[in-house]
């Protein structure tokens, strides 16, 4: 299995941190979460409610967003296992992990065929270099598109091959029939897949959600561009997690069109703030910018990894969730704003009480 060395920071999380419930329910709204900023001149923490973003930023700062929406990626089998299906690969195939109710099952072996709902089966072709993933194939009753989305390309139109391989195109319409959301189990509740979706999704394809921009409102968005303030996206699609391993992302599917890419690079050109909307940006960001500094327009595959050592050379901030202990976007944050401010918000994070994970608090570092 590849690792990476461990973040600086390491800490225990309380389970009774960990949000189990989206905030609009538990609260008055997507927006009802707390921001945790840190700024990396001084280094200064202060708490805020993520309503006041509007006041943290300047008419000229861009934010850049995710706009990959969020697959139904989980199958339930009838053992009580369950498959996540993660990302096609440039090979054809899609990286799928196999779970217990409480974590991996490592009891598989190549060539082996599970029977899936709706008189589908998944065969297991090899392992990955993660000792929880594996790529397979899906051959399920339902043909595949006729034509790929022309956001989110096939694997063989990505590797410049004539056809599409088989099994990728009938994944996201299997699972539209026979899905749910990956749930983890900090969330002790099935909730519907519009509460994995930001006001930003457009283009399916995330196993997990790109979750840093999920308390962001209709109105919070139309507020910040009549400040001045702009928001252009990119896409990448997430893949699953790894919560037992921390293993660094593998490769990833992403997209920085060229408007982006243009106004990112007058921003930088003008020493205007470039923020990324998740640690998703910073990896599409951070792999498409050329050895001139320049972002450039890109669609590919990337298996880039943001720690110190890589440094960043685009974003200039970050908006994102608060991470585990242990977890390697935790080494990006310190490639960002450094180890030290890092540890202050984590600790000020602990004390204040602040949750955890997809549906919980926010962390802005400028």
């Amino acid at each position: 299995m590849t690792t990476i060395p461990r973040p600086v920071l390491e800490f225990e999380l309380p389970s009774d941190l960990e949000a189990r419930r989206p905030p609009e329910v538990r609260g008055r709204g997507r927006d009802d979460v707390r921001l945790l900023v840190g700024r990396r001149v001084g280094g200064e923490v202060t708490h805020h409610a993520f309503t006041e973003l509007l006041d943290l930023l300047h008419p000229g700062d861009v934010l850049v967003v995710n706009r990959s929406a969020t697959l139904p990626a989980a199958v339930d089998l009838p053992d009580g296992r369950a498959v996540h299906f993660s990302t096609p690969t440039p090979e054809g195939d899609w990286l799928v992990e196999i779970r217990l109710p409480d974590g991996p099952d490592p009891a598989r072996s190549a060539g082996e065929v599970l029977a899936l709902p709706g008189d589908a089966t998944l065969t297991l072709v090899r392992r990955h270099a993660s000792p929880r993933l594996w790529h397979a194939r899906l051959s399920a009753s339902r043909r595949a598109p006729s034509s790929p989305s022309p956001s989110r390309p096939s694997a063989a139109r990505a590797t410049g091959e004539g056809t599409a391989p088989r099994g990728e195109g009938d994944v996201p319409a299997y699972l539209a029939e026979h899905g749910r959301p990956i749930r983890y189990g900090y969330v002790d509740e099935e909730w519907p897949l519009s509460a994995y979706q930001t006001v930003f999704s457009a283009v399916p394809g995330s196993a997990e959600p790109p979750s840093a921009a999920r308390p962001f409102t209709f109105e919070l968005v139309t507020r910040l561009v009549a400040s001045g303030v702009v928001i252009v996206p990119i896409t990448l699609h997430c893949g699953v997690a790894s919560p037992e391993y921390h293993e660094p992302p593998y490769a990833e599917w992403f997209e920085v069109p060229e408007p982006t890419a243009e106004v990112v690079n007058a921003a930088k050109a003008l020493g205007r703030r470039v923020i990324a909307v998740g640690t998703t940006v910073v990896r599409a960001l951070e792999s498409a910018v050329g050895d001139d500094g320049q972002v450039e327009p890109a669609a590919r595959w990337t298996d880039h990894v943001v720690t110190p050592e890589t440094g960043v050379r685009v974003v200039t901030g970050l908006l994102t969730g608060l991470h585990e202990p242990r977890a390697s976007h935790l080494r990006m944050l310190e490639a960002i704003a450094g180890p030290d401010l890092i540890r202050a918000c984590y600790e000020a994070a602990l004390e204040r009480r602040y949750l955890w994970h997809e549906f919980g608090d926010v962390n802005l570092l400028l």
